[in-house]
């Protein structure tokens, strides 16, 4: 098993590294192509979801992306550290009760995008954040018949 961290500031022009990152690493442990480009808008969601989140409330800490590589699957999970109450990050955003009802629209939106694109999706949020964890399944040349 294969891990990559990488951690950056809650800043938009460092969502579009995490999705090159992301890419890159997932073309390595053997995702399809066909499947890269979700895999590329999927992160970008994620990513871009935890940065408004971050800097919502005012929040320096980074944003944490772990892509692990499996034998027969590759995961991503982006993090955050907005605590549960902060910013309405509940299970699925759903109906967390936040300040500001666009901020809360907004991340249904990146939710509803993220699972349009992904068939094995987990949010989960508490008291020390959130995170959304996606995966996909590898192809490997030596599991073919």
């Amino acid at each position: 098993m294969a891990t990559v961290e990488l951690r950056f500031s809650a800043q938009p022009e460092h969502v579009r590294t995490a999705r090159l990152v992301a890419a890159a690493v997932a073309r390595r442990a053997g995702v399809e192509e066909a499947v890269l480009d979700e895999v590329r808008l999927a992160v970008g969601e994620a990513c871009s979801r935890a940065v408004g989140l971050h800097r919502g409330i005012g929040l320096t800490a980074p944003v944490r992306v772990v892509l692990t590589e499996e034998d027969k699957t590759f995961s991503i999970e982006v993090g955050d550290e907005v605590p549960m109450a902060g910013a309405g990050t509940g299970e699925a955003s759903a109906g967390g009760a936040a300040a500001d009802s666009d901020v809360d629209t907004e991340d249904e939106m990146g939710l509803a995008v993220i699972s349009g694109l992904v068939d094995d999706l987990e949010v989960t949020s508490g008291e020390s954040g959130g995170t959304i964890r996606m995966s996909w399944p590898v192809s490997g040349s030596s599991d073919l018949p």
